[in-house]
């Protein structure tokens, strides 16, 4: 079905989940989407041809999160998106909040520096690209959190209570324009949080927490502002089509209930992944540890032992 216009004069039936998961190829997203795929594809199977492995976990995960990206706008509910706030909300919330840590956590920065061959003496390729990029100031600035918590607030606030969303509306392009921005801003608020892929801003997993944790209180007021709301606040939504058979205040006070929502549940997920990296980079700082000691006839611990010894003999 096409968009057309606004989108506001779409015909649709009373939404159902079985109608919204209906397959209607978006063609920007249905080819990014299979593009992805197959580059994350490539790359696994370059490293297994020349005997290198890579986890399977991060194979899925990352199919996971390009998946979860075409459940949302390769599907009727980015028709039903165009004229319910409370599906444009579940499509919001997948795009930016849940695809961005599955494609991290799919470590595909990593993968491509592996995968790509490195050029020869004096020449730039691929690889040398996008390690020039990762190094670059532009990364500095836009993975530190001192630009990514401001975008990442600034994403629902400065969108939807000012006249931009309305515009972004109006047309195919915004809107795909803006999910394609919901998506980037995801990528680059949870990347140096996730801590997988190689970066130029790679804190602690203390602060790292508190990056994480930093933005979230943001959207769930912004949740709550919706599902307190007397009337509508956004025009692009006032007027949903008869033939819905929905309240506009009703459906936006369920978009912010699904705000709020998505302001918990990534927030378990992520945290749950930050302690598991920790836990591991814990384990394996020990197991260096111990090769070390191994390597050295624990020299460490045995000079450790002689200072306490010539302690003990000048206190006697």
């Amino acid at each position: 079905m096409d968009h057309g216009g606004h989108g506001m004069n779409m015909d649709l039936p009373p939404f159902t989940l079985g109608r919204g998961l209906e397959f209607t190829a978006d063609p920007f997203f249905l080819i990014g989407c299979a593009v992805a795929l197959a580059l994350y594809g490539y790359g696994v199977v370059r490293l297994r041809r020349r005997g290198d492995g890579w986890p399977v976990n991060r194979i899925v995960l990352f199919v996971v999160g390009v998946l979860s990206i075409a459940l949302v706008m390769c599907t009727r509910l980015n028709d039903y998106g165009m004229v319910m706030f409370s599906v444009h909300m579940v499509q919001h919330m997948v795009i930016s909040m849940v695809s961005p840590i599955l494609l991290l956590l799919g470590a595909p920065v990593t993968l491509a520096l592996r995968a790509l061959p490195v050029a020869g003496r004096g020449r730039t390729g691929p690889r040398e690209l996008l390690l020039k990029l990762l190094h670059s100031r532009y990364m500095k600035v836009v993975t530190h959190p001192v630009f990514t918590i401001p975008l990442f607030i600034a994403s629902l606030y400065g969108l939807y209570f000012t006249p931009l969303f309305d515009f972004l509306m109006e047309s195919k392009t915004g809107h795909i324009a803006m999910m394609v921005h919901f998506l980037a801003v995801g990528l680059v608020f949870f990347w140096p949080i996730m801590g997988v892929d190689p970066g130029p801003h790679r804190p602690g997993y203390v602060m790292r927490m508190l990056e994480l944790f930093a933005g979230m209180p943001f959207h769930a007021f912004f949740g709550i502002a919706l599902m307190m709301a007397s009337q509508p606040m956004v025009k692009a939504y006032e007027n949903p089509p008869a033939s819905l058979g929905i309240d506009a205040l009703g459906d936006q006070s369920a978009a912010g209930g699904i705000a709020w929502a998505f302001s918990e549940i990534p927030s378990v997920l992520v945290l749950i992944a930050l302690v598991f990296q920790w836990y591991r980079s814990d384990q394996r700082t020990a197991k260096r540890s111990d090769r070390a000691a191994d390597r050295d006839g624990d020299q460490e611990l045995k000079a450790y032992n002689a200072y306490l010894a010539s302690l003990q003999a000048r206190g006697q």
